[in-house]
C-alpha cells in the first residue's frame, strides 16, 4: 500500500513548475522530457520545509520563469552560481534546491552523453560578483541575480522559546505542535504571500 506525506495544507496552494529535460526526453523516462515539479519535491529533497527551502524554492522558480517567459525551462541548459562557499551558512541547501530545479550540478554531477547533455561544474560556489544567488540560461547567456531578504517575513515570537524548550527536552506535546504551526506559518508566507512583502525577493536581470 503506498504511503503518502501528510504535508501541510497551503502546500496545494504553492505553485508548481514544469519544464523541459532534453536528457530526459533522449532517455525515454518520461517520453516528452517534460517533468513538473512541486514544493513538496523540495521538501523530499531537503527533508523539511524551512525558510531557507522556501526561500530557495521561491528563488528559483521565479528566476526560470523571467528567463524563460515564452517557452518551457529548460533543464540542463541552465547555470547556478552562488557567492558563498558551499560550506558556508545555508549555501548547500540553497544549491540543492536550484540543482533539483535547474539540473545544475557540481563536480560529480552528469558528464554527459557525446560532449552533450553535461550538467557536470554548472553548479558553482564562491563566485566573484555573484553576492547571492545568479540563474544563466546558457544558450543565450543572460542570467538572473536574485536577492533573497528572509528578514522580511519574521517568524512569529514565540518560535525562539518554544524551540529552546523543544531541544532541551522541557516541551510537551502542545507546545511542539504549537511549534511546528507557527513554523509552517512563516513558511506559507514566504511562498504564498510573496508579493505582500516588498523587497522579500528582488531579481535583476543583465
Amino acid at each position: 500500500m503506498t504511503q503518502h506525506e501528510q504535508f501541510p495544507e497551503f502546500f496545494s496552494r504553492i505553485p508548481g513548475i514544469t519544464l523541459h529535460d532534453p536528457l530526459a526526453e533522449l532517455l525515454g523516462a518520461p517520453v516528452d522530457g517534460v517533468l513538473h515539479y512541486r514544493f513538496g519535491d523540495a521538501v523530499r529533497l531537503a527533508g523539511h520545509a524551512c525558510p531557507t527551502v522556501a526561500g530557495a524554492w521561491l528563488c528559483t522558480t521565479r528566476a526560470l520563469a523571467a528567463l524563460y517567459p515564452d517557452r518551457l525551462p529548460q533543464r540542463g541548459g541552465i547555470g547556478v552560481s552562488l557567492g558563498d562557499d558551499e560550506g558556508d551558512g545555508v549555501a548547500g541547501v540553497i544549491a540543492a534546491v536550484a540543482g533539483l530545479l535547474t539540473g545544475a550540478a557540481g563536480h560529480g554531477g552528469f558528464k554527459g552523453l557525446g560532449r552533450q547533455h553535461v550538467r557536470q561544474a554548472l553548479l558553482r560556489f564562491g563566485v566573484a560578483g555573484v553576492r547571492h544567488l545568479r540563474f544563466t540560461r546558457l544558450d543565450q547567456e543572460r542570467h538572473i541575480d536574485c536577492r533573497l531578504d528572509l528578514s522580511v517575513v519574521p517568524g512569529h515570537p514565540q518560535t525562539g522559546a518554544l524551540l529552546a524548550a523543544i531541544l532541551s527536552g522541557q516541551a510537551d506535546d502542545k507546545q511542539r505542535s504549537l511549534f511546528a504551526t507557527l513554523w509552517q506559518q512563516r513558511v506559507e508566507r514566504i511562498l504564498c504571500q510573496a508579493d505582500d512583502h516588498p523587497g522579500l525577493l528582488s531579481l535583476n536581470p543583465s
